[in-house]
């Protein structure tokens, strides 16, 4: 249910007549229960003011360390601190300029300044409830030329949901153990992650080793121990070579890392008639060109493929343990950024000075040991990713179900 108070979603909105327990609204079908007013109804709507310096502070007793927000994005728009809040606690700010209509719940008393607008309850609200429903249900239309920007007298007109104020504490309780959830799985996400980049640090260099490891490194240059070979692309000009069988990865794959599968097709005829090559599994790839992210990237294809010219592969030899190769690269993109061929950097790697990288190669056996407790990581990673996108998914459907009445928890 997307609704706006100039026009509303009709797709969005049932058709006349509504089930059992349940009303026909301007705003849609809601529970019978439920009530639509206009947001200036339910809050006093007012622009931030000004910034005054002489009231913010960087370092100051926490009892009278007060947020200021301001119109960004980040952080939640945290600007700076106040001894000196403007506004009440239980308030909602909505950023009022560029992105527009992004509503965050200010459990503590604050100051707003700039392209911000201040909703405060004219009685007893939850604003945790009102926050994720004006995310999650309301599009605020553009009313001005120029800059997007919203005005509190356009911004009081829009229409919003009002459950019992029950029901909106029982669905902002729901929201907030989601939230809470997610964060804390954020969280540890991102201190495993902080673990494996100082595991690779410390077991790529040697500075630690794994028991019962003691005999000497080598540091060996990539084109002393592997051959390396950039792809190639068929002509897009000539249909039959493409939507075979083989599979062809672009640069823009190689944010996959383990590549199991990729979406590009070729035929044989394609393969044959240009500079693609057929790799084994397990070379170690990496990404040629742009000024993006994808330069520098490094991938291991787990099935045999061929790959554009944006890619070089180091193909697996006998000197290497591949994914110890792999590990080892990846923990170097931003120094195969700074490689870069041509004027400060804007050429792009090339075949030359991948083959030229210096590499410090434990024994084979080391190497492997090395690659396994970083897969380890890399596992228990995975698992933590899926278990954060189930939830963020979960949290998302439970919203949709929740704020639009669909779902009653009272």
């Amino acid at each position: 249910m997307v609704h706006s108070a100039v026009a509303l979603d009709p797709l969005m909105v049932a058709p006349t007549g509504a089930a059992e327990g349940y009303q026909q609204t301007d705003i849609g079908v809601l529970p019978a229960q439920w009530k639509v007013a206009a947001m200036g109804d339910l809050f006093s709507v007012s622009a931030g003011g000004d910034f005054d310096p002489s009231q913010s502070s960087e370092v100051c007793d926490a009892t009278f360390r007060y947020p200021i927000y301001s119109n960004a994005l980040t952080d939640d728009g945290l600007y700076a601190y106040t001894s000196c809040p403007h506004h009440k606690e239980g308030s909602i700010t909505i950023t009022a300029r560029g992105v527009l209509g992004s509503a965050n719940y200010r459990e503590s008393p604050f100051t707003a300044i700039g392209r911000v607008l201040v909703l405060a309850p004219k009685a007893r609200q939850d604003g945790r409830f009102f926050a994720s429903y004006i995310n999650q249900c309301v599009v605020f239309a553009v009313e001005s030329t120029g800059v997007p920007q919203l005005t509190a007298p356009q911004v009081s007109k829009y229409l919003l949901a009002v459950p019992p104020i029950e029901e909106q504490e029982a669905i902002a309780n729901a929201i907030s153990r989601s939230n809470e959830l997610i964060t804390g799985l954020e969280a540890l996400v991102a201190k495993k992650r902080a673990i494996k980049q100082g595991a690779m640090e410390e077991l790529l260099s040697g500075r630690r080793r794994l028991p019962k490891f003691t005999l000497a490194w080598q540091t060996r240059s990539i084109g002393e121990f592997a051959d390396c070979a950039a792809g190639g692309t068929p002509s897009t000009l000539v249909a039959e070579y493409w939507n075979g069988n083989v599979s062809w990865m672009s640069s823009g794959d190689l944010h996959l890392k383990r590549v199991s599968s990729v979406p590009g097709r070729i035929t044989n005829a394609g393969l044959v008639n240009s500079a693609a090559k057929l790799l084994p599994e397990k070379c170690v790839l990496v990404g040629l060109a742009g000024q993006g992210k994808t330069r520098g990237t490094v991938a291991m294809n787990l099935i045999p493929l061929c790959t554009n010219q944006s890619i070089a592969a180091i193909y697996p030899s006998l000197s290497i343990v591949p994914e110890y190769l792999y590990y080892n690269l990846d923990a170097r993109y931003d120094e195969l950024r700074e490689l870069s061929a041509g004027d400060g950097g804007r050429g792009g790697l090339n075949l030359r000075l991948i083959k030229s990288i210096a590499v410090r190669l434990p024994p084979l056996d080391e190497q492997a040991a090395i690659a396994g407790v970083l897969s380890d990581m890399d596992a228990e990673l995975a698992v933590l990713e899926s278990r954060l996108n189930k939830a963020r998914e979960t949290k998302q459907g439970m919203m949709q179900d929740l704020l639009t009445g669909r779902v009653r928890l009272v």
